[in-house]
């Protein structure tokens, strides 16, 4: 309170965002301190600690996943990508005490990566204080460790800076930007901060932060039969997206957690410290001493991270900066592309396709009246043309979506490309054996709409998708539930390395509970021996409460042709536990105990408290 009192005013604009096992804005950028006080009072905070296990219908295999960490650094990124849009640098204060952070995790690696990631490329720096004040907790101070210049690993730029605000007079410092392996053309300083918390003002050097622009490249390789792009031959995608986390030695592993959030953007740590109001005073004074460098990297492939280490020739000075950044494919590659225009005409025209592909599209909550929607189709490798191109059998295949509003204008688009290349015969005729699944991810309001996608590959096969998508309204006070993912495909995190790093850093959120990813299909149609799996969200916000419920699902495959009931069951859901009202549940479909046939699967949740979801459905077919 008494930080809102000193710090707010009519050029600095607060916000203050309560993370309670979701993402809550309680107060909107604004310049009253009386509002951001209220807003403060108001808040809430979330304890974030492993699910718990348990049994009571068909689970998936039993390992147990920290789930509520994971939303944490979901929300995190979620939060930095709303910032974007928000000139200038800026400033997250996160006031936690942290959660454990095991280094070995490669699933936490990859969250906390794509965390790091998102606010580098929105410009956000995380100041993070450890709430729990003095304790018996003992910290050493982060190391950042970069290979040294003259290895020849890194090859440096120097800018330099005139700095005539510093009290001993007019000055010339040296600021080297060293980024991995490749050359940096810097183009210009920019100093930060000033009076009141505006940029271009006067302050004095040593804090900072970089801001790169990321290179391009249209030479994307996708690997095949997955949606993860890779470059073929060359390097694995994301291979490399762990060397940007920076390196932290001897802390507690609730305080690592804190400091590589921090590090990794260019801000702070305050630990061990019960003057919370000094804290933040000494971020707050931050915002009017720091530096925007900028420069211009050289192309790099799709999926490739880049480390960035910044200098400057000036005794007994620290300086903070981001620690790198990903080269990420954007959301809507084909942009301004004849292709793009193409595959739209085709989307929209009377022309029927020539490939039979199938087409399936979950959607789940991300903010009321707001839903991500997980697009998966299968392609028949027939429709992926090949031919050989230095050496290789190569393909390509476009794709363009469209979500069309009643009135016929356009809600959410995407478009992608995916190449294929194959060093032999042998492998090609290994990929040929099964469809290739392509999946990607998009945000749309509540509504009503029609869904159409079209693809094609070397202008001979042209694929042509179209079905009805209907976003119910979605009330974050009420228990609510997603709609049903089909799956025959789970892949263990600990497992999953570089494609999990891949789906994160492309802005992607995999689905996950009990230590499994589980990667939509884009089909209903089973065959005894697949592994069959459906996943849904529930959403319970009783489960912040101060006496949350017990959760549970009830699950019903009838006949489609019959309407015979076939399998019925249900039981509490073990991944439900208080403080986290957002309850992944993934369950085997009972393959076992069906003959050949049509189904349809019936899903509801209902809790405790007497409150239930309306009946979510998905038809499937027993081959």
């Amino acid at each position: 309170m008494q930080f809102l009192d000193s710090n707010t005013g009519a050029d600095r604009y607060i916000a203050v965002v309560d993370f309670n096992g979701t993402l809550r804005v309680s107060q909107n950028f604004t310049t009253d301190a009386a509002r951001l006080k209220q807003a403060a009072q108001n808040v809430k905070f979330s304890a974030v600690s492993p699910i718990a296990e348990g049994n009571g219908i068909p689970q998936l295999p039993d390992m147990a996943a920290n789930f509520g960490a994971r939303t944490m650094l979901l929300a995190l990124r979620d939060m930095a990508k709303s910032l974007s849009g928000v000139p200038g640098r800026k400033t997250v204060v996160l006031l936690s005490s942290g959660f454990p952070y095991n280094p070995a995790d490669a699933v936490m690696q990859a969250e906390v990566t794509a965390a790091i990631a998102a606010c580098n490329k929105a410009n956000v720096a995380i100041y993070a204080i450890d709430v729990r004040g003095v304790g018996t907790i003992t910290e050493a101070v982060p190391v950042r460790q970069f290979p040294d210049s003259e290895s020849g690993l890194l090859t440096p730029a120097t800018l330099y800076l005139s700095d005539d605000s510093d009290t001993n007079g007019s000055t010339t410092e040296g600021a080297v930007v060293y980024s991995d392996d490749r050359p940096a053309r810097l183009v210009y300083v920019q100093r930060g901060g000033g009076g009141g918390g505006r940029p271009g003002g006067g302050g004095r050097p040593g804090g900072g932060t970089t801001g790169g622009s990321r290179g391009t490249s249209s030479s994307t390789v996708r690997a095949p039969g997955t949606s993860t792009s890779a470059i073929v031959g060359v390097i694995t995608p994301y291979s490399q997206a762990s060397n940007i986390l920076p390196t932290i030695s001897n802390g507690s592993q609730n305080q690592q957690i804190l400091y590589l959030l921090a590090e990794g953007t260019g801000g702070f740590v305050i630990v061990n410290s019960n003057d919370l109001l000094g804290g933040i005073q000494r971020i707050a004074q931050e915002q009017n001493q720091y530096y925007v460098l900028s420069y211009t990297p050289p192309e790099s492939a799709e999926g490739t991270c880049h480390t960035l280490h910044v200098k400057v020739a000036r005794d007994n000075t620290v300086v903070r900066s981001r620690s790198g950044y990903c080269n990420a494919r954007p959301t809507d590659l084909l942009a301004g592309k004849p292709i793009e225009k193409q595959l739209e005409t085709q989307a929209t025209g009377a022309q029927a396709g020539n490939v039979a592909a199938t087409m399936l599209a979950p959607y789940f909550y991300t903010s009321p009246n707001v839903a991500r929607v997980n697009l998966a189709i299968e392609i028949p490798p027939s429709a992926i043309k090949f031919s050989k191109e230095k050496g290789k059998q190569h393909a390509e295949i476009n794709v363009l979506g469209l979500a069309y509003k009643p009135d016929g204008s356009i809600a959410a688009r995407f478009s992608d490309n995916v190449e294929f290349n194959f060093n032999s015969k042998d492998e090609l005729e290994e990929f040929q054996k099964r469809p290739y699944r392509y999946e990607d991810q998009f945000e749309i309001a509540a509504g009503q709409y029609q869904l159409k996608v079209a693809f094609s590959s070397d202008g001979e096969s042209l694929g042509k998708l179209q079905m009805p998508l209907t976003v119910d309204p979605y009330d974050a006070k009420k228990l609510s539930m997603s709609t049903v993912a089909l799956s025959k495909e789970l892949r263990p995190l600990n497992q999953a390395g570089t494609s999990l790093d891949a789906v994160l850093l492309e802005d992607h959120v995999p689905l996950v509970t009990q230590g499994m990813q589980i990667v939509p299909a884009g089909t209903g149609n089973f065959k005894k021996s697949d592994m069959a799996v459906f996943y849904v969200e529930v959403y319970e916000p009783l489960l912040t409460s101060e006496n949350p419920p017990k959760v549970g699902i009830q699950m019903l495959v009838v006949d489609s042709k019959t309407g015979e009931k076939k399998v019925e069951t249900g039981g509490p859901v073990p991944t439900a536990k208080a403080g986290d009202p957002v309850v992944p549940i993934g369950l085997r479909l009972p393959l076992d105990k069906l003959p050949p046939g049509s189904y349809k699967l019936e899903v509801k949740a209902l809790d405790s408290a007497g409150n239930s979801t309306p009946v979510r459905t998905a038809d499937f077919v027993v081959e």
